[in-house]
């Protein structure tokens, strides 16, 4: 009979997708049912659900660097690529994508840091 229990680095990349899915969600990386978030950013220091010690997981600077990096490379890039950028009147051009890039650019933080402190989570106790 052989041994069909998933190898170590399996074990670890479920994790660490466990704690991205629960962390996108803004949920508990140790349950998945508690608010990760007390606030817009500011975290929930004990899990309401588990009481898990979610305070001991430190991306304060994570989440404004990953927006920076997702909103210039995937947004900012390739919106500069469609000609209306270049041959629409900059005041139309300004009034369609400023309002898009303010709500993409306040919704990513939360998700983002929420990320961020799932995968810490899988690495410290996977």
């Amino acid at each position: 009979m052989t041994d069909v229990s998933p190898k170590p680095a399996a074990k670890s990349a479920n994790r660490i997708l466990q704690g991205l899915a629960r962390g996108f969600r803004r949920r508990c990386p140790n349950c998945g049912e508690g608010r990760l978030f007390k606030g817009y950013l500011a975290v929930q220091p004990c899990c309401t659900a588990c009481g898990h010690d979610n305070a001991q997981y430190r991306a304060d600077d994570a989440a404004p660097y990953f927006t920076i990096l997702v909103i210039g490379h995937l947004v900012i890039g390739p919106i500069l690529v469609f000609p209306f950028i270049l041959t629409a009147p900059i005041g139309l051009v300004l009034a369609t994508t400023l309002p898009a890039l303010a709500i993409v650019t306040l919704g990513l933080p939360p998700v983002i840091k929420g990320a961020v402190i799932g995968v810490l989570w899988a690495v410290r106790t996977g």
